[in-house]
Parts: C-alpha cells; sequence; structure tokens
C-alpha cells in the first residue's frame, strides 16, 4: 500500500479551474463531456511536477506563459495548495502562487511547504516570496537564505537541499508524476518497429519500449509477466502468448501467438485496440510507476468487453500508484463505482465544477440502474 499520497488539492485561475478543491483518492477517474476541465485537473498534475524538478519555466513556456492558462477575465494569477498524507502526524501542506508580470514573464509570488503540529503556528520547511527565499535547514536547525546562485525562475521544493524525510517525500511524489496520453498506432509508430534490447522498467509513453519492457518482465520477473499473459488471455480467448524473435544489431521483434494459426502474428499486423490494450495492461502491471500515474482518454479504441477487465487491472494498480484517469467515455463508467468517479460539469458563470459521484444522493438511482445509466440520464451532471 501508498504510504504517502496526495490527499487534497486546491487549484485557482487555472483555465476552467477558477476555483476547485478535491480530495484525491488512491483511484479516480475524471468524468464528464468535453471542455469541462478533465485534461487541465492532469495538466495541474503535470505543472506541479514540472515545478518540483526544476522544469517549471520550460513548461510555462511550452504553454504560452502565465497569461495563456489564466482563467479568463477572471483571475489575476494561479495557485495551487497540495496536502500529503503523513502517517500518524497532520498532513504536509505545499501553496504554490504564480503571478505574470509584464513582458511575458512571471514570478514566484509565494511559496510554502508547512505542517500543522499542534503549536500555535505551523512548522515551516519552506517559506518563501518573490525574491525573499527562507527554507529550514536541518542540519542547521534553523531558517537559512540561499548560498548558492539561486533560479526565482523554479521553485524552492525544487532547489532547496536537505529536507526533512516528509518534505523530500512530497518533493518526490510531484516530480516523479507521469502522464500518459492515446498510444500512437499509426503505421509507422514506435510500438510496431523493432526495438533495441535495453534493461527497461516502463514500455514507455509511446510503447517505444514495450518489447524489451515485456522481455525482460518475462526473463526476471515471472509473476508479472504471466500476469499480463493471463490478462490477455481473458480478453483474446484464441490468444496463446508473446515471443520477442531477435532481428540484429541487439533489436527485437514481438509476435503475438494465436490458438488458431500456425504462423505467429506480428505486432505491426495487431488492431489498434490489441495494440493499445497491451501496452496500457503491460503499462499497469509496472512495479515501477511513479506515485503519481495519469491516463488521458484509455478507452480509446477498446471493445466494451475490454473495458471491465482494464478496470480490475486499474484498480489492482492504484494500491501502489495514485492513478488518476479522464475520460468521456459512458462505457468505461459502466464499470465502475460512485466511490471512483469525480464528476466536472461546468456553472452558470462557465468555470469548472468537480464532485465526487458517491456524495451525490444516487443511491436511488443505483438501484435500477447502472453508474452510466444514470450518468446519461443527467443525473450526475458532467453532460454526458
Amino acid at each position: 500500500m501508498i504510504e504517502y499520497s496526495i490527499e487534497k488539492i486546491k487549484i485557482t485561475g487555472f483555465r476552467r479551474l477558477f476555483s476547485v478543491e478535491l480530495p484525491m483518492k488512491p483511484f479516480m477517474v475524471l468524468i464528464g463531456a468535453n471542455g469541462v476541465g478533465k485534461t487541465s485537473f492532469l495538466d495541474v498534475l503535470s505543472l506541479l511536477s514540472a515545478s518540483a524538478s526544476g522544469k517549471l519555466n520550460s513548461t510555462l513556456s511550452q504553454w504560452g506563459g502565465v497569461t495563456s492558462i489564466l482563467t479568463r477575465e477572471k483571475a489575476q494569477d494561479i495557485s495551487f495548495t497540495v496536502d500529503m498524507t503523513v502517517p500518524d502526524y497532520n498532513p504536509l501542506k505545499y501553496e504554490l502562487q504564480i503571478m505574470p508580470i509584464n513582458g511575458g514573464g512571471y514570478s514566484i509570488s509565494k511559496e510554502t511547504l508547512s505542517q500543522d503540529k499542534g503549536k500555535d503556528a505551523p512548522f515551516l520547511h519552506i517559506n518563501s516570496t518573490y525574491t525573499n527565499i527562507n527554507y529550514f535547514d536541518v542540519d542547521a536547525h534553523r531558517f537559512v537564505k540561499p548560498n548558492w546562485q539561486y533560479n526565482y525562475s523554479e521553485t524552492s521544493l525544487s532547489q532547496t537541499p536537505n529536507l526533512f524525510r516528509q518534505p523530500e517525500e512530497l518533493r518526490r511524489i510531484l516530480a516523479t508524476t507521469n502522464k500518459y496520453h492515446v498510444l500512437d498506432v499509426s503505421s509507422r509508430a514506435p510500438v510496431k518497429l523493432p526495438q533495441k534490447m535495453d534493461p527497461v522498467d516502463l514500455p514507455g509513453g509511446n510503447g517505444e519500449e514495450l518489447m524489451p519492457y515485456l522481455y525482460n518482465l518475462r526473463e526476471s520477473d515471472q509473476y508479472r509477466f504471466d500476469a499480463i499473459i493471463d490478462t490477455l488471455r481473458a480478453a483474446f480467448p484464441d490468444f496463446d502468448t508473446l515471443n520477442f524473435p531477435p532481428v540484429g544489431n541487439g533489436m527485437i521483434n514481438m509476435t503475438w501467438k494465436d490458438k488458431k494459426f500456425n504462423k505467429p502474428i506480428y505486432v505491426g499486423e495487431l488492431s489498434e485496440g490489441t495494440l493499445r490494450f497491451i501496452w496500457l495492461i503491460s503499462l499497469l502491471y509496472s512495479s515501477k510507476l511513479s506515485a503519481i500515474t495519469m491516463i488521458d482518454e484509455p478507452e480509446v479504441s477498446l471493445h466494451p468487453e475490454l473495458l471491465s477487465l482494464l478496470v480490475d487491472v486499474m484498480r489492482e494498480t492504484s494500491q501502489r500508484t495514485q492513478l488518476v484517469i479522464a475520460t468521456h467515455s459512458d462505457r468505461l463508467v459502466r464499470f465502475l463505482r460512485p466511490e471512483e468517479v469525480v464528476v466536472m460539469d461546468i456553472d452558470e458563470e462557465g468555470c469548472a465544477t468537480a464532485d465526487w459521484a458517491d456524495s451525490m444522493d444516487l443511491d436511488a438511482w443505483l438501484d435500477e440502474y447502472s453508474l452510466d445509466e444514470v450518468w446519461q440520464m443527467g443525473r450526475m451532471g458532467g453532460r454526458a
């Protein structure tokens, strides 16, 4: 089970997420129509990851600067508050506020990392405003200022050394957060081409390391490899196994053995849905997932019957990583529980709202209808 995790997030001024506060759970699926803020929520987690790993400036530049992500005509700055669970103690609270400045730049107007320890004021690990940078030095046992060339375009969290264990856990959780998009399965996609035989722990964001990843699992972690094979057999009754023939120069390919054919089927011949399902299941079974894993639209190209299996694997995976999924597919929602679903919608002012489905009065409806049917009937919002 996960020892440290994000238990709550508050977002203000970020695109449609003008004012959203949401408890976080190990497995959470964001549902709603296009344009209600699902992808923006994932982007917030990506931005927090960039801020904790020293990539805030480059990420904001890629997005067109702070002004391009402010809530239109409503926000003057963006801010985030993240609470992290700490076993047997009060949560650790991280606050970050970013303000645009003339000329297209920005400043970090506020950054604090604190923990309520039952005293008059919370204990501060970081307390920075603009260029006034302060952090608690665990060796000196006092607040100090940086004695190096500090980069004011990046956060104190990404730069301050020697924090206590719990702040270091927060830094690790945020910095390692990963987001996965729909797998590219075009004719020359990396997942369809021979791949270099390297020792890897993940199949890659575009499946570019799927083959060596699965090959290494087969050789070094038979339990996980068998779990993937068993899941594929449950999804495709005629499937037998995967093989990895060498193609020279340290490269391998991957073949699909079908019980009804004598000759193997090469990975490039598989359907889009089959390829995406192999990649998703392989990703979810990895033991090296980051503390927070985001997947945008995992249902693309998948037959509805595969979604039930996928959700079961996701639930198991959420014991090892905080899993955040975004979808607008009622097919996927059919296999979910209310306590796993966040309904996102737009209010009368055009701003996003986010509510857990189990906080709604749905019991009477769920006695007669499935969750996706309740959503389609408009009883949950989210404009199904």
